[in-house]
């Protein structure tokens, strides 16, 4: 599927599955996580997804880590020696790292390689928001559009990409820092669900709440119908943290609500579910404004 006039490349951010992304000719560095108990590094991968999620609810915790500038140069350079230029979209700088070090990587590259183009783009989106861009740059790229035409679509379409996200459990925005101790023991008696989204810098923030969690997802499904630009026929992905009957539950919803079919439902891994935690949900489509 993908051109061989330039090569794409993301990171395990994007939470598109490898054979997937083999399948778009996309090439992929990962980050990197391990658990508490013990110094093995993982990456996505290395550990079945519900190990992984069922090891966060035995309460180990899991940490990131970025990728480095020297893993990306190494990849990028694989591509270079081919003759082929790069386009990088990245996890966004509001999250994460990962993205600067992509930058600096193709920044040095230059240099060696004058005679080839080198883009790092910022996706500002994380989880399956990026591997949306990145598979609406594969769509564009198939199409024929050069490597300078692929960035500037995405430049374009990024602004009105919307990330709506609910979680099951604040234990785990907690441990991030994103809400406080209080808000978390009080939301979790209450069943107060949190809904979020990634905003124009690319952070994930709170929105609003809901009561209950099926209240929640209806939230994510009301935002579609607020904000799609192009209802029943724009892409749209779900991502879910070890909860696949409530993506398809949403899924339903915005068949039901808004006769548009869900394009891709994947796992939220581990680089995102570390953080946000099992029983995530997230939904993901270009809508008018994020």
């Amino acid at each position: 599927m993908q051109t061989n006039t330039f090569q794409i490349f993301t990171d395990s951010g994007c939470d598109i599955s490898p054979a997937l992304l083999a399948e778009w000719g996309v090439a992929c560095e990962a980050l990197t996580f391990r658990f508490n108990d013990s110094e093995r590094e993982y990456s996505n991968g290395d550990i079945p997804i519900k190990e992984f999620y069922q090891k966060m609810r035995d309460g180990l915790v899991a940490k990131t880590a970025a990728i480095n500038t020297e893993t990306f140069g190494a990849a990028f350079e694989t591509a270079l020696a081919e003759g082929k230029d790069v386009l990088y979209v990245g996890f966004s700088s509001g999250i994460s790292n990962t993205y600067n070090a992509g930058r600096l990587a193709a920044e040095q590259l230059r240099e060696k390689y004058p005679e080839r183009k080198i883009v790092a783009l910022d996706s500002l989106c994380a989880s399956a928001g990026e591997g949306l861009l990145v598979y609406l740059a594969v769509r564009k790229a198939k199409e024929g559009a050069t490597l300078e035409e692929t960035a500037q679509y995405l430049e374009e379409v990024r602004p009105g990409l919307c990330h709506w996200f609910t979680v099951d459990s604040l234990v785990y925005l907690k441990r991030g820092g994103r809400v406080s101790p209080t808000t978390a023991l009080i939301g979790n008696a209450l069943q107060i669900k949190p809904v979020m989204h990634v905003d124009d810098a690319g952070k994930l923030v709170k929105v609003t709440t809901a009561h209950g969690r099926k209240k929640s997802i209806a939230a994510l499904a009301a935002k579609y119908k607020e904000l799609a630009t192009t209802p029943a026929t724009g892409h749209v992905f779900i991502s879910h943290g070890d909860c696949e009957e409530d993506a398809q539950l949403l899924a339903k919803m915005l068949r039901e609500q808004n006769g548009v079919e869900v394009e891709l439902i994947t796992d939220v891994g581990p680089v995102i579910g570390a953080h946000s935690g099992p029983g995530t949900l997230a939904l993901f489509f270009v809508g008018s404004a994020r």
